[in-house]
């Protein structure tokens, strides 16, 4: 015989099942939810991060045909002033980077590679200012080992050239400077170009090259990294890339 006790279980059981299943029910039905949420958010991520690549890529391949142009319009003044020697060695540097261009298919590279890359550019730019032209580049081989988005250094000295060195009368001067401070690589880069018109100048300046390189930097490495290009008048122009030190990749 069920004693009194008993049946008073038995009632609750009946009572409190129904409950018990619906909050289980509905802890369900919210971590199922959850998990949606956390799914849409992973895919979300993914996406944006696809499309963050695709658009580095992009941006990675906008700066490059800058570079074989300037190139190939060297080389050409080179044939025009029948200056032979140095036409030769002009397209054998020029040989050697298409070589290296083809091989870079990273979003970043060794700034090591960055630098032998627009070595290839100055070496070019020799050839044709000749001792009217003085490079200088420092960099301990340390911060060599730091990973830098590619055609970065090399853009800023197309640039130095372009738009400051070629009109310059007399010696020009291009110095190079890598450092690095507590967990922060700085490049500067310092030319003594002429400037024609000081507004319009600084405005080409950090026109297309210099855009590219600003959005690039972010895209990589977010608010850790900055631009700054200055005038400095009678003197010439500097340009400041701040950017994290890191020795291994995380795209």
């Amino acid at each position: 015989m069920l004693s009194f006790e008993g049946f008073t279980l038995l009632i609750l059981l009946f009572i409190l099942a129904p409950i018990i299943g619906a909050i289980t029910l509905l802890f369900l039905f919210v971590f199922e939810k959850r998990i949606d949420l956390l799914e849409n958010k992973t895919k979300k991520i993914e996406l944006e991060k696809e499309l963050q690549q695709s658009l580095y890529n992009q941006l990675n391949q906008q700066i490059q045909p800058h570079f074989l142009f300037n190139s190939l319009n060297v080389i050409l003044t080179l044939a025009r002033l029948e200056r032979t020697e140095e036409l030769v060695r002009a397209l054998e540097v020029f040989s050697q980077f298409l070589k290296f261009k083809y091989k870079t298919t990273e979003p970043v590279i060794p700034l090591r590679e960055e630098i032998r890359y627009t070595e290839y550019y100055i070496e070019i730019q020799k050839l044709r200012f000749g001792t009217r032209l003085t490079v200088t580049l420092t960099c301990d081989e340390e911060l060599q080992e730091a990973y830098i988005p590619p055609f970065v250094l090399q853009t800023i000295v197309e640039n130095a050239f372009k738009h400051g060195l070629e009109r310059k009368v007399g010696a020009v001067n291009l110095d190079i400077r890598f450092s690095l401070e507590q967990e922060t690589a700085i490049l500067l880069v310092f030319d003594n170009g002429t400037m024609e018109q000081e507004e319009s100048a600084m405005e080409a300046k950090s026109g297309h090259g210099l855009d590219n390189i600003r959005r690039r930097l972010h895209l990589y490495f977010a608010d850790r990294a900055s631009l700054q290009i200055q005038s400095i008048p009678e003197t010439g122009t500097k340009v400041q890339i701040k950017w994290p030190f890191i020795i291994e990749p995380n795209l």
